[in-house]
This record gives C-alpha cells, structure tokens and sequence, in this order.
C-alpha cells in the first residue's frame, strides 16, 4: 500500500521574505568573486539603477515555477514597495501558483524521485519537487469559470480578466498577501500573453462550453496593443526576466510593435535576465540580450544574463535592492490606470 495523500502533502512551501533577510552584505562579497557571484551582484546593480533612474518604467516577467518554490512573496514585496510597475508572466505563474494559494490552498514540498503513477493515483500533481492537489487545482479553474460567468460576454485582454480576478479577491480571498490582488490594489497590470496554457484555460473553456452563443474570450492581440501602449506611454524602461520564453519576448517585442504604429519608442535601456537555459540551440529562452540588440529591443549598456536556478538567485537580489531602499524615492506609474474607461 502506498503513502497516503495526507502524509505526501505535509510539509508545506513556505515563501521567502525578502523584507526580514537583509542580503546587503553577501552580494557585495560576491561582486568581488567570479562566474555566477559576480553576474548576481551585477544583476543587483543594474536592477537598482533602474529604481534610481527617474522615469524609468520596471517590467517584471515570469516563467517558470519559482512562485511555487517559494519566490511568491518576494514579487508581492517588489510590487508593494514600488519595484515593479507592470508584469508580463505565464498563466501557471498567475493562475495556479498565486491565484491558486489566494483561494486557501498551498504547495507541498515533495521529490523529484517520487512515484508518479502512485502520484496520480492519489490526485497530486509534481513540478520537480514540489506537489500540488489536483482535486484543489479543480477548484481553482472552476473558480475561473465562475468569475469569467460573472463578466459581460466579450472579448478581454489577459490584463481585464487578471484585473477581474483582483477585484475577486478582495471580497473572497484566504490569503493576506497576493500577487493578483496587490497589483489590483496598487494599479500594477498584469499580463498573460498565453493565458489559457494553464488553470485559467479550464475554466474559460467550461465556461464557453455551458455559453456557446454568448461567452467571454482573451484576445492575446488586446494583450500585445496594451503592453505597447504601456511602452509608449513609459519611454524609458527597464526589465527584469525570470525565465524567458513568451513573456520575456513579448516584453521586448513591444519596442518593434511601437515602431510599427508608427511611433518611436527607446529600446529598453536595461535587462537582467535569470535562466539556465542554453543560447547554443539559437533559443536560450528566446535569446540572449546581446541577441536582442540585434532586432532593436535591448541596449547593452546595462545588460547582465545570470545562468542559475531563479529560486538561488532572485532571493538575493531582490532583498539587495529593497535593502537599499531607493525605492522609496521613486515615484508610482500606476499604469493600469490608462487603461480605466
């Protein structure tokens, strides 16, 4: 007989707090060091120069499944401290890591050793290491569908619909802190480019199914006109990509986008990017950022690629910079805002 479900899903994830750890001291130990050290220190500065630099609009972009493995609470932190001005993430990112632990539900720490046969068998769901109830995850697409009822029946942007799922929240979330509701509570617009690659995508789809001549649906080309909006209407910018793939991309394709709209816009004058993705391949997560100069996205003044596991890193660098506490000279964009009718 196998474990039971309730022995596997014991030791709860628990999220960093960037705010109580204070890193100051071991970043600049390790800008005196070499390989990765050296790129996190680097990666730190070029991050904190983009909160000293007035006017510079910080869009934050999420793949992967560092929200699960504890990273939540520290973009929760850099939105509420006046880190990050706009998101560009995954749906899972959104969807079944945050909005997910919102409704009350949590990660399991687990192994990536596991049996996964004897894991399905008992309805829970591995990434790597971590574990996730299945029958829980159902209750967050559902939860999707009902919001997406809720809604007139008409075209979204991830944006609207993400905004939605905020203003959702405030009235029935679990949890204290969530990267949904904060962003709706500090006007910080999220976008999900790929929205229904994830839990959100179950319950749109239930819902269009129980709505067949009157439904809901995300226009991912609204997703791309706003986000440019954002970059026309910002100037100056500067990223900071966990991850690459889509979002990482359709962040920087917003410069090119704006061009073809016949306005001219800088390209994003700073970039950090984490990943353990290989450039050999001609993807690296879709490109290096010294790539990305060549299409006409990123300078490469203040550029810096940090290859390591996000969880590692981002920790470090983001207390590094709340630490400093520049941020509190900066001003707030508000973005979505603009987007208000």
């Amino acid at each position: 007989m196998g474990t039971s479900k309730k022995k596997l899903l014991k030791e709860v994830v628990k999220h960093i707090d960037i705010k109580a750890i204070d890193s100051t001291p071991i970043v600049d130990a390790m800008r005196d060091m070499s390989f990765t050290s050296r790129d996190t220190a680097a990666a730190a500065d070029i991050l904190n120069r983009m909160i000293r630099d007035k006017g510079c609009t910080i869009f934050l972009t999420l793949a992967g499944s560092t929200s699960a493995g504890g990273c939540m609470q520290v973009y929760v932190d850099m939105v509420k401290n006046n880190m990050v001005d706009a998101i560009v993430a995954t749906g899972a990112s959104i969807v079944d890591m945050d909005f997910f632990e919102a409704l009350g539900f949590k990660h399991y720490k687990g192994s990536p050793y596991a049996n996964d046969m004897e894991l399905r068998e008992q309805y829970i769901d591995r990434i790597y290491d971590t574990y996730i109830d299945e029958e829980e995850l159902q209750v967050c697409d559902m939860t999707i569908g009902k919001i997406a009822d809720s809604l007139e029946p008409r075209p979204y942007s991830s944006r609207e619909f993400i905004w939605e799922m905020g203003r959702y929240l405030t009235k029935h979330s679990k949890k204290k802190d969530s990267l949904v509701q904060t962003c709706f509570e500090h006007n910080v617009p999220i976008f999900c480019p790929a929205f229904s690659d994830s839990s959100a995508g179950f319950g749109l789809v239930k819902h269009q199914w129980d709505h067949p001549k009157k439904h809901l649906s995300i226009d991912s080309v609204a997703d791309f006109l706003e986000l440019t909006q954002i970059k026309m209407a910002a100037g100056k910018s500067g990223l900071f990509m966990i991850g690459g793939g889509v979002p990482k991309n359709f962040v920087q394709d917003t410069v090119i986008c704006a061009e073809v709209l016949g306005k001219e816009v800088p390209m994003h004058k700073y970039a950090v990017q984490i990943t353990v993705a290989d450039p050999r391949d001609g993807a690296c997560s879709s490109s290096t950022l010294k790539e990305a100069a060549s299409w006409g996205k990123v300078d490469t003044t203040y550029e810096q690629m940090v290859y390591a596991e996000a969880t590692t890193v981002v920790p470090l660098i983001a207390s590094y910079v709340y630490h400093k506490r520049d941020w509190e000279k900066r001003k707030r964009y508000n973005w979505a805002k603009i987007f208000s009718s």
